[in-house]
């Protein structure tokens, strides 16, 4: 969890550890991965084959690798059940080993064929005593040489219809055992070892090939992968060194990506985890990664797209974001990306405003600087008569897009009751 707790509960740990576990095992000669049933199918072992240092840290329900999902309302209340103070900022957050009261999420089906490990569950609300997701979680998990690929998926039945605003989301959570404490990613400068925060504050970082790792003085240990993420948050708890699974000390870690979760969406994300020394990691992820521009189509998805000051007509989505707007200065966000500015001078929107308004913006960040500024923003003229258009924006032409680009915003004309419908975004040479 991405809100560590600020205090460990007796009761509550001792109730986690009445819950004997129930293991489902991949081994395929290189390493070891055990899934406990008793909690949701949570990751709580992985390690070497033959070997007993397990990496994964086990020491409450919040820990472990796991499914984790926030959306509101914030703070999330069920009936008479309220989240303590300090989770308040949580709310609406399933997750796929149980609560901090000591209820394990519910199996519904798990397979293991000795490829495929498959778990579907039904979550916890973290902070709250006892109550269920209104939803389901998915987990498939396989060995690939040292490396574990996942892939997950969400399946929300929420009775409350509310579009709440696009929140961080955990793909997944990782928390390592305390030897394995210094972070260490790539950050388009090289190979860079971030300083680590403990909770509540933890740090924030870009990682511009999508991997982080938790590695031990000899920098041996696990790398985490999504290729939908950039953006990473993670830190260390409590003393490096010595500790194991059920020990307090330990390493997190979490690709992010902001996503808006309407009540009855199906999202889906994939990662990898990987074992070994650094070149290890970095080599299995750079055999395994698009050199493509970013490029959006909303076929069926907002592929992690986002809004200030408007809505859209919610899940599923079919062939566009169609976004009206709720007040003044409505804003559409990109998710995190990374590429030079140089590679990608051109930025092509397919696109129709419905607005009296006749100019649209383009704002950038960069790794250098990473929130907009007046410098780094590109006006263009705009039809806003309802029709789809093809806008051809030259992003180089404007003196602030040089570097890293990490992230588009896009200002349409117009305020509360205009709109715009948008197919596809790309960045191109």
């Amino acid at each position: 969890m991405a809100w560590l707790r600020a205090a460990a509960l007796v009761t509550v740990l001792a109730a986690q550890a009445l819950a004997e576990p129930q293991m489902s095992w991949l081994d395929n000669g290189k390493i070891r991965l055990g899934a406990d049933l008793a909690i949701g199918g949570a990751i709580t072992w992985l390690s070497r084959s033959g070997s007993e240092e397990n990496v994964i840290n086990s020491h409450d329900w919040g820990r472990q690798v796991q499914m984790s999902y926030y959306g509101g309302p914030v703070p999330f209340v069920f009936g008479d059940k309220r989240p303590a103070k300090y989770w308040e900022g949580l709310g609406w957050n399933p997750i796929q080993a149980g609560d901090d009261f000591g209820h394990g999420s519910r199996v519904l089906e798990h397979r293991n064929d000795g490829q495929t490990l498959y778990v579907k569950c039904v979550p916890m609300q973290w902070p709250l005593d006892d109550v269920p997701g209104d939803c389901t979680f998915e987990s498939w998990l396989e060995l690939d040489g040292s490396a574990v690929r996942a892939r997950c998926r969400l399946t929300n039945a929420r009775a409350d219809r509310t579009q709440y605003p696009a929140r961080g989301q955990e793909l997944p959570a990782v928390y390592t055992n305390a030897p394995f404490h210094r972070i260490v990613t790539c950050t388009g400068e090289g190979i860079r070892t971030i300083e680590p925060k403990g909770p509540p504050e933890w740090t924030h970082w870009l990682a511009t090939e999508g991997w982080s790792a938790l590695v031990n003085d000899a920098g041996w240990g696990l790398g985490v992968w999504n290729p939908g993420c950039v953006r990473f948050v993670g830190g260390f708890n409590g003393k490096p060194g010595a500790g194991g699974a059920k020990d307090d000390a330990c390493g997190y870690l979490a690709p992010q990506r902001l996503e808006i979760l309407d009540h009855n969406i199906v999202h889906e994300y994939r990662y990898d985890l990987v074992l070994g020394t650094l070149e290890g990691i970095r080599a299995h992820v750079l055999a395994r990664t698009s050199h493509e521009l970013p490029a959006w189509r909303f076929a069926s998805d907002r592929q992690g797209w986002h809004y200030v000051q408007a809505t859209d007509g919610g899940w599923p989505v079919r062939g566009e974001l169609a976004a009206r707007f709720t007040g003044d200065d409505p804003q559409l966000f990109s998710p995190a990306f990374f590429c030079h500015a140089e590679d990608a001078p051109v930025l092509v929107i397919d696109v129709a405003f419905r607005s009296h308004g006749k100019t649209a913006h383009v704002f950038w960040t960069t790794l250098a600087e990473e929130k907009t500024s007046p410098e780094r923003v590109l006006s263009f003229p705009v039809m806003g008569d309802g029709e789809f258009r093809e806008y051809r924006v030259r992003l180089a032409d404007a003196p602030g897009y040089r570097g890293g680009v990490t992230s588009l915003r896009i200002d349409p004309p117009g305020g509360e009751g205009d709109s715009v419908r948008v197919r596809a975004v790309r960045l191109e040479h």
